[in-house]
């Protein structure tokens, strides 16, 4: 079988004033998911559960995001979360804290094969 991928979509979440970076992921995930109903399932005659779900995120510092409490943000799939350098931190003009930015990338694939003729994508 060949994984496809069938959607990518993409979102941005703050913490305005915790710095909490998971906050910040997960708002980004929300955000990213609300632009799309994500019925790619349906749509190729799979069960839900079989979308592969890979979701990317940037912040400043990614040792700080809990990747386990991220997967709880989506409905259903195999749900893959990576973080990497990225995102912004804007530090409050008053000097006590700092707003965090998260980014969000989320690819859907499935595994499927390619119509006689057609390359794998």
């Amino acid at each position: 079988m060949a994984k496809t991928r069938v959607l990518v979509e993409f979102g941005m979440g703050t913490s305005l004033r915790r710095a909490d970076y998971t906050e910040a992921a997960a708002r980004a995930l929300r955000d990213a998911l609300w632009r799309n109903s994500m019925n790619m399932a349906e749509l190729f005659g799979f069960p839900k559960d079989a979308m592969i779900v890979e979701a990317e995120i940037g912040v400043q510092q990614p040792d700080q995001v809990d990747t386990d409490a991220l997967k709880t943000v989506f409905p259903y799939g195999q749900v893959q979360i990576g973080v990497t350098q990225g995102g912004l931190d804007i530090d409050k003009p008053d000097g006590r804290g700092r707003t965090v930015m998260a980014n969000a990338a989320i690819s859907v694939f499935f595994d499927m094969e390619p119509e006689q003729g057609e390359p794998a994508q």
